[in-house]
């Protein structure tokens, strides 16, 4: 921390850059190195925020997988604008996302649902993400209707779930100093173009 965050030490290419840092954060051992809190914005102009986890990255973007008739993937349908924030706190460290949120094809959804947990699998068919439901009784009934149903076969993928590709328009790490005087590196791009801009921003 002490030493900071150097210009000429970042990767020209943001996602080698996020996956050097990704890769540190897992081998420290911090908690849910891939949690990420998503922002999305619904019809209202109004922000929500929660915590999703980052299934897989590329040079194409970041993934999350969710169920398609959640609050969030409603808002992504209307406003496919997002930002995410990787809160590596203990590190010292942060690295925040804007971009867009386009959904993967189904294939990336099954072959990523097919190496869930058993009892997540079950979980995406019995719960009707984000809607209301009059108690716990009803959902554990639900997940233990599935379990009967589905008991000698392998779970398939609902139709109303799979995953999302945030597609990134700017990539920031931030690094923390003393006297919060932290080191910002922003990089950044027009939406066809491959070239990033890389620019120093006050803390």
């Amino acid at each position: 921390m002490a030493s900071g965050l150097r210009r000429a030490d970042l990767d020209p290419d943001p996602y080698r850059e996020f996956e050097k840092r990704f890769t540190l954060a897992v081998e420290s051992g911090i908690p849910e190195p891939n949690a990420m809190c998503l922002a999305t914005v619904d019809e209202d102009g109004q922000p929500w925020v929660r915590t999703v986890l980052l299934k897989t990255y590329d040079a194409r973007g970041f993934v999350f997988f969710t169920n398609y008739e959640s609050r969030k993937a409603r808002h992504i349908a209307s406003h496919p604008r997002v930002a995410m924030s990787f809160p590596w706190f203990a590190l010292g460290w942060e690295v925040k996302v804007t971009g867009e949120a386009v959904r993967v094809s189904l294939a990336e959804s099954a072959k990523y649902f097919a190496t869930r947990p058993r009892g997540s699998q079950i979980g995406a068919w019995a719960s009707p993400q984000s809607q209301i439901i009059s108690s716990r009784s009803l959902l554990d009934a639900k997940v233990a209707e599935m379990m009967r149903k589905l008991h000698d076969q392998e779970v398939p993928l609902p139709s109303f779930w799979g995953g999302y590709r945030v597609q990134p328009s700017t990539i920031e790490f931030w690094q923390a100093r003393t006297n919060r005087l932290h080191d910002r590196f922003l990089y950044s791009r027009a939406q066809a173009d491959d070239v990033w801009r890389i620019d120093r921003l006050a803390p």
